[in-house]
């Protein structure tokens, strides 16, 4: 461990750049949360259908699972899905995610960042190559650091970089991976999912989408851009977290019959990590066969989107439920999070390394719990 004058220092230096994280002790209640004694309207949530939020629903599950008392022990699995964790809820859990995709089955994580570095450890090659875009999240990183092969960056959702890149490089190779998010956690913007899909078939690649923030948002039965799209049966892996619009904890991989047996032998973050909670994944099976259902849920939340597309400069078709306010300087980042919590409104500063530096910003974070009044109060204040 470092010598404690060596933390200190380097406590002092983040402190210094308006960079020093703290962990907040906040009470969500609906679409507000509680600190220190204030109430503020939450804009920091990823509760983006307001599951989270429904106390209506919860009971409805609690109904369910007062109905089968004493068939499931439901609060732990202390053992990993290899030895006995494997309990027939997740098998319930996989069919279900598995009627959202074409000709995929899936495969339950532990979480989004579990799902994503380990998925191309497992399944790439020395000889392959695999592309990310500039701003896929830390969990790809690390996992592309775990890879073994050549790996690069091209610049965000820049076609044409990728493609000068493909047209040099193809050949070199056994496989090219191609990795981006389908709407991008920190910019709120979608990958050119046509134009990637066309790439896959000119240069015979393999594609890899994180759909984290459109799972749940995008599509009637709310299985994501790509569905949404009729792309699904173009990108050969998919990821989904629960820990956003389901409002539960976890994360799949829809895939390939073949892959998934591969990813269930080789993909350590799987083989080595303790099974969910069997509540965890009745909750969340309860959400996702219910996701078609919420798609008023699905509609409101757009509305809201498209009230505060002309404060930031975009077309309400372009726009997602993340909306960045770009600040540059932490210290700027800090000061707009500080003027919006005064003004009753919950937002946090994203500094580096979350954001590149130089790039600090406050994100806004749409839910379907927000109001319409709650956006003109907003906008005045932006």
């Amino acid at each position: 461990m470092r010598h404690m004058n060596e933390i200190d220092k380097i406590l002092d230096r983040l402190a210094a750049e308006d960079n020093l994280r703290t962990l907040r002790t906040i009470a969500a209640d609906g679409r507000f949360v509680e600190h220190d004694g204030r109430r503020y309207v939450n804009l920091s949530s990823n509760d983006y259908l307001g599951i989270a939020a429904d106390v209506t629903l919860q009971h409805e599950f609690f109904e369910t699972l007062r109905e089968g008392a004493g068939e499931r022990f439901v609060m732990g699995n202390p053992s990993s899905r290899l030895i006995t964790g494997n309990s027939m809820d997740y098998s319930e859990l996989e069919t279900a995610l598995a009627a959202l995709y074409f000709g995929k089955t899936a495969l339950v994580l532990g979480s989004g960042y579990l799902a994503n570095a380990g998925v191309l450890p497992a399944i790439v090659a020395k000889n392959d190559l695999v592309l990310a875009d500039k701003l896929v999240h830390a969990s790809i990183l690390d996992g592309l650091r775990l890879c073994g092969c050549e790996w690069r960056r091209f610049a965000h959702n820049d076609m044409e970089h990728l493609e000068g890149i493909l047209r040099r490089e193809r050949g070199r190779y056994g496989r090219v991976w191609v990795v981006t998010e389908s709407i991008f956690s920190m910019d709120g913007d979608r990958a050119p999912l046509v134009e990637l899909v066309a790439l896959r078939r000119r240069y015979d690649l393999n594609l890899y989408l994180d759909e984290a923030h459109a799972f749940g948002v995008c599509g009637n039965n709310g299985a994501g851009c790509a569905a949404a799209q009729g792309l699904d049966n173009e990108i050969d892996v998919i990821v989904g977290t629960f820990g956003k619009a389901v409002a539960s904890y976890g994360a799949f991989v829809a895939v390939a019959p073949v892959v998934r047996e591969l990813l269930v032998n080789r993909m350590r973050t799987l083989i080595f990590a303790t099974a969910l909670p069997p509540v965890v994944l009745q909750w969340t099976r309860f959400v996702v066969e219910r996701l078609a259902l919420f798609d008023d849920r699905r509609a409101h939340l757009q509305r809201l989107t498209a009230m505060i597309a002309p404060a930031a400069g975009e077309c309400a078709e372009d726009m997602t439920q993340i909306v960045p306010i770009m600040a540059g300087s932490n210290s700027a980042a800090c000061e707009i999070a500080e003027k919006m919590r005064k003004e009753g409104f919950w937002v946090t500063p994203i500094r580096h390394p979350t954001v590149p530096r130089g790039k600090a910003r406050v994100r806004l974070s749409l839910t379907a719990t927000l109001m319409e009044d709650d956006i003109e109060k907003l906008l005045k204040i932006l």
